[in-house]
């Protein structure tokens, strides 16, 4: 098959690590995105990394108690940019990078790891209070229009829940272990949700068409012939998303 002429994802800058990386995270407004992951020695890495005329630049190098697994922004204003992390101990602490040495907050959100967290209410995003959300051995994300949380399964359940009433407004399972979710826009109702799973399989629901029966409109395709960890929407295009496989390699759909 001829790919000359076929879309290039082109390399811009390639970093080394002595980390294991989990999350990167662009800080809003800014050139700069933050690195988490855990050292060999099973101690936190959180790193600050700016791109300065075509490298990137170390800013800040932060060592802590246990690795950290995920990290967001998604609940604090465009003036604090404070990072939410959630540990491998079960902490989810929020850290100011004018003083990054010691977080700001820190609470005992789960008895073990946590594998992801996310908010909403913060960067100018939709409207409320803002809150934070962590899951423990399963996935969510959050759309901030309806405050509803998706979560993800390692049996392969996916729920719905809504948060004003506290109550599970659907669920499905995709016969594979849930491995990441997310909804394509925090600032819409409702619109498309992606699902990544084990076994080399994605999801993507239309929210917007429900069958009273069947639940909501969906097509799955297969990628990367492995597991597909991680899957992200484009911010400024949302009919745009990329997976990234067990195999090292990054797919781009439209």
């Amino acid at each position: 098959m001829d790919t000359t002429d076929a879309p290039q994802v082109i390399e811009h800058i390639t970093k080394s690590v002595n980390y294991t990386p989990y999350d990167a995270r662009w800080i809003p407004c800014s050139a700069r995105f933050v690195s988490m992951g855990i050292h060999p020695r099973a101690t936190g890495a959180i790193n600050v990394f700016a791109l300065q005329q075509g490298e990137l630049k170390v800013v800040h190098e932060l060592e802590k108690q246990h690795g950290v697994k995920c990290g967001t922004f998604g609940a604090s204003s465009l003036d604090a940019r404070h990072l939410a992390v959630g540990d491998y101990a079960g902490i989810m602490s929020i850290y100011d990078f004018e003083k990054p040495e010691i977080p700001v907050y820190s609470a005992q959100a789960h008895k073990s790891i946590i594998n992801c967290i996310d908010g909403c209410g913060g960067l100018n995003i939709g409207y409320g209070a803002p809150e934070l959300a962590t899951g423990g051995r399963d996935g969510n994300s959050f759309n901030d229009d309806e405050r509803c949380l998706a979560a993800g399964y390692d049996n392969g359940d996916v729920k719905l829940f809504d948060l004003r009433t506290n109550t599970m407004r659907w669920e499905t399972n995709v016969q594979n272990g849930v491995v990441g979710v997310q909804f394509d826009r925090k600032d819409i109702e409702m619109n498309k949700l992606l699902v990544t799973t084990l076994e080399s399989k994605f999801r993507m629901y239309d929210m917007r068409t429900f069958h009273p029966a069947k639940g909501y409109a969906f097509m799955s395709e297969k990628a990367h012939k492995s597991t597909v960890w991680q899957g992200r929407f484009l911010p400024q295009n949302r009919d745009l998303f990329m997976t990234g496989g067990g195999n090292g390699g990054f797919n781009l759909y439209k």
